[in-house]
Parts: C-alpha cells; sequence; structure tokens
C-alpha cells in the first residue's frame, strides 16, 4: 500500500475505485474523488495547504503534485491526466485537462477546460490558459486550439485508459 500519512491533524481522504501504487506518497490534507490512480513513486503533498483532486484524475509514475503555504492550494477537475514526472504547485486544473511528461505547472496558474499542456512546457507564475488551448515551450505560450478529435483522441482515452490500467493492478 502506498505511504499515506496525517500531517497536522489532515489525513488524506479517498474516493471509491482509487489506485494507490505500492511507492506512491500522499500526504496532509488530500481529497480525492472516484476512480483516481497514483501511480509509482508519486507524490502529493498536503502538507502546506489543500489539494483536492475530482473523479478520473490520474497522477503517473515520478510526478509531484504540492502548493504553496498559506498561499495557493491546488484543485484539480475531473477527467485530468498528470503525466510522467510533470509538476503540479499551487494551481487550478479545471475539467477535462492533459498536462503532458515532464510539463511543470507554477503557483496561481489557471488551467481552463478541455486543454493540453504539452510535455516539458512550463507554465509560468500566474498564467491563464483558455478553454479550448494547447500550450507548448519554455515559457508555454498558445500554440494552438484544441479540436473534437484531440479531446476524444488524447484527453478522454489517456484519462480513460488509466482507469483501466489501475484495474491492472487490484
Amino acid at each position: 500500500m502506498a505511504l499515506i500519512k496525517t500531517v497536522n491533524g489532515d489525513t488524506p481522504e479517498f474516493g471509491e475505485n482509487c489506485f494507490l501504487a505500492e511507492n506512491a506518497t500522499i500526504t496532509g490534507n488530500v481529497k480525492m474523488g472516484n476512480e483516481c490512480s497514483i501511480w509509482f513513486n508519486a507524490v502529493i503533498r498536503g502538507d502546506v495547504h489543500y489539494i483536492k483532486m475530482g473523479n478520473k484524475v490520474n497522477v503517473q509514475d515520478g510526478a509531484v503534485i504540492h502548493a504553496t503555504y498559506q498561499k495557493s492550494p491546488t484543485n484539480i477537475g475531473n477527467n485530468v491526466s498528470i503525466g510522467h514526472n510533470a509538476l503540479v504547485h499551487g494551481c487550478t486544473i479545471k475539467d477535462n485537462v492533459l498536462i503532458g511528461m515532464g510539463a511543470i505547472v507554477m503557483d496561481d496558474v489557471i488551467i481552463e477546460s478541455n486543454s493540453i499542456v504539452g510535455a516539458g512546457a512550463v507554465v509560468t507564475k500566474g498564467t491563464h490558459i483558455e478553454s479550448g488551448s494547447v500550450y507548448a515551450g519554455n515559457p508555454a505560450k498558445k500554440i494552438k486550439d484544441i479540436d473534437q478529435n484531440l479531446i476524444e483522441g488524447e484527453i478522454n482515452r489517456i484519462a480513460d485508459s488509466y482507469v483501466m490500467y489501475s484495474g491492472w493492478y487490484k
């Protein structure tokens, strides 16, 4: 079972049908919805502020989710994929979003629904990614509007696949 630690009286809470890899670490004020999966070596540290995650969120191998002490919590919507080795810190990610592998999303960023942050992108503090956008680069900039093929073929496909993958480990 994952390392789950109570910090300052806050114990992580999990919805139904969640998968937590044996070496994932989840601490403090973390609340996640149903059908979430937290993969190998992922860290979700709700020690300095809260972290809330909706339903069908996957946090892939080596990803880190944190917040800023007494300032910037982390809110993650439904149907969100956070790619391998991504860093998500003190930001808001709405529904139907893909955060690519190795991406960095900094404090006070808002990512509206139906958006993609490309692999390796660095989304700097306070950036507002409008709904239906694809952002990439360092610093991340809008590179195109999203189309229905990307929503179905990437955002939904990956989120649905991780629900299936997690079933293999239960």
